[in-house]
């Protein structure tokens, strides 16, 4: 069995290459094996007598369409391995445009006429902590909740799905507890050994009201054990 992971030097995609003996990695640049999945340049030859793909790399924006139609469009040019998407929990139901363009490369995987698995996760905890690092005496928080979940165990799910058949669309993967962002906010100051007040945010519009509504959440399919705080006394 042979696994190509693209995006493997990402924040996910690192931890993919470490779950899995052996994965190639898909890059434009450095060691692995290059090619560009925004202009489909080197793919084809990278994709040769791979078995399966996990497919991390993303854009940020709707350019996940564009590389996601690319990577499809090689991969049948080499055997149809098995694609295995990660998505995110609530892009169906929220609407950012971000996820709006995860919804539509979802849409493109699953009629793609490859074997393919979607794996939709709660948010990271790197990301939980991307939004409170800059602020220094106040702290803005979203009055939302969040069920952050560690990547290693985003990793493990996505590396057993590659290692096996395709699954369609598979069940959610979240965090083991959905904690206020009051609550987060706490948790990183108390890791960090700071202080500082923390301030509510409550915006208008159909997006946060989504947010409000849980539906960025995946309460019954609670998994790991990593919790924020433990994400952070590991990352000081």
């Amino acid at each position: 069995m042979s696994i190509l992971v693209t995006g493997g030097t990402g924040v996910l995609g690192r931890r993919v290459v470490r779950a899995v003996p052996g994965a190639r990695v898909l890059t434009r640049s450095g060691d692995g094996h290059r090619g560009d999945l925004l202009t489909g340049a080197g793919v084809a030859d990278a994709l040769a007598g791979v078995t399966a793909v996990v497919h991390c790399a993303t854009t940020l924006g709707r350019k996940d369409v564009d590389i996601t139609a690319n990577l499809i469009a090689a991969a049948k040019q080499a055997g149809n391995p098995h694609l295995v998407y990660i998505s995110i929990v609530g892009v169906d139901r929220v609407p950012l445009p971000y996820y709006r363009a995860k919804l539509a490369a979802e849409r493109l995987v699953e009629d793609s006429g490859l074997p393919y698995s979607i794996l939709r996760a709660t948010q990271f905890h790197d990301l939980i902590a991307k939004l409170f690092a800059p602020q220094r005496l106040l702290l803005f928080y979203p009055a939302l909740s969040f069920q952050p979940v560690d990547t290693g165990t985003v990793a493990a799910r996505l590396a057993e799905l590659a290692a096996g058949p395709a699954q369609g669309r598979t069940t959610d993967l979240g965090g083991p507890t959905v904690w206020t962002a009051r609550d987060l906010a706490g948790q990183y100051l108390a890791a960090k050994g700071r202080k500082a007040a923390r301030v509510p945010v409550r915006l208008p519009g159909r997006t946060f009201a989504a947010y409000r509504a849980g539906h960025h959440l995946a309460p019954r399919n609670a998994e790991g054990t990593v919790e924020f705080a433990d994400f952070l006394a590991g990352d000081l």
